[in-house]
């Protein structure tokens, strides 16, 4: 089959490597055009130079994935695309998009006659060689159309892919899924903390990482990456503290509150993520004022400049 990719960053462009490496034909377009080019020498996709060009050279009925950053600019492309777009072509929407987006994108793309798929990716800079984990959403017909595409992006042709359901059920997924990535990762972080904390052990971080990965019910892929890091540097002292929110874990949050579904790992690791950022730097210091106002403590040091 052939397809086109809008948005070669570093998911983008190595899905349109893992497409080739299938026998999937890709026109492929990027606002740099170095990117694309760079792209048509190494594994021989199509260049297009504009988004009119990449769907003007996309056979019938086409085949438009976008993998670009989620919100406005999603909104202008998909504003742009959709007049040039037939009906009966599929446009997919791979970017960590609101799912509440992707049901009002896909009620104003299909009154147009053009099908709409929304899929959540995950894989990250891995992906390309162990493949992409894919909720998505849409119809049956639009899945199916895609789904030479699907099964080779995938980590095997009938694993880690999965049609969720209606459109916005691939990207609702999706952001459930990082919403326990969330409380995932903290859980780790607080965990390892807490062991480098007590330092009359002197614990091989790296080597307590290593051993959980075989036969421990907290091994996962996340570990496997903290064990690399940690073999490598365990002082992390160039590392600094601030951890910064991609929206998910936030929308997961208001999921939980407007459903009534108790989340409070998931939601606090998503405060625990504000509080790297420095959003709790006022309240911290209105703690340590009241504390000097009721029992006379002292105030520690302002930090140095």
């Amino acid at each position: 089959m052939n397809l086109g990719i809008a948005g070669l960053g570093k998911m983008g462009a190595n899905m349109a490597r893992r497409l080739r490496r299938g026998g999937i034909d890709v026109v492929a377009f990027n606002r740099s055009a170095e990117v694309t080019d760079a792209l048509v020498a190494e594994v021989g996709v199509t260049a297009s130079y504009t988004l009119e060009q990449l769907i003007k050279d996309l056979p019938l009925p086409r085949v438009l994935w976008l993998m670009l950053p989620a919100g406005e600019v999603t909104e202008q492309v998909i504003n742009q695309a959709l007049p040039l777009l037939s009906p009966g072509d599929v446009l997919i929407d791979g970017a960590n998009s609101y799912y509440k987006d992707s049901i009002r994108r896909s009620q104003r793309v299909e009154a147009a006659g053009v099908n709409y798929v929304d899929a959540g990716v995950s894989g990250g800079i891995w992906g390309l060689d162990n493949g992409y984990a894919l909720m998505l959403g849409g119809s049956k017909d639009a899945v199916d159309h895609i789904e030479p595409a699907i099964r080779v992006l995938a980590p095997g042709p009938e694993t880690g892919w999965l049609h969720c359901g209606p459109a916005g059920s691939g990207h609702f997924v999706k952001m459930v899924h990082n919403g326990i990535e969330y409380g995932m990762m903290q859980a780790y972080a607080e965990g390892f903390a807490l062991m480098k904390a007590r330092e009359d052990f002197d614990l091989d971080l790296a080597a307590v990482a290593e051993m959980w990965r075989h036969g421990s019910v907290v091994r996962s892929w996340l570990l496997d990456l903290m064990g690399d890091f940690l073999d490598k540097d365990q002082q992390l002292e160039d590392v600094l503290p601030i951890v910064a929110d991609s929206g998910e874990g936030r929308w997961t949050a208001l999921e939980a509150i407007e459903q009534g579904v108790p989340a409070p790992v998931m939601s606090l690791a998503l405060m625990m993520r504000y509080a790297s950022q420095g959003g709790d730097e006022y309240g911290a210091k209105l703690l340590a004022k009241m504390r000097q106002g009721f029992g006379g403590h002292a105030l520690g040091k302002e930090k140095a400049p």
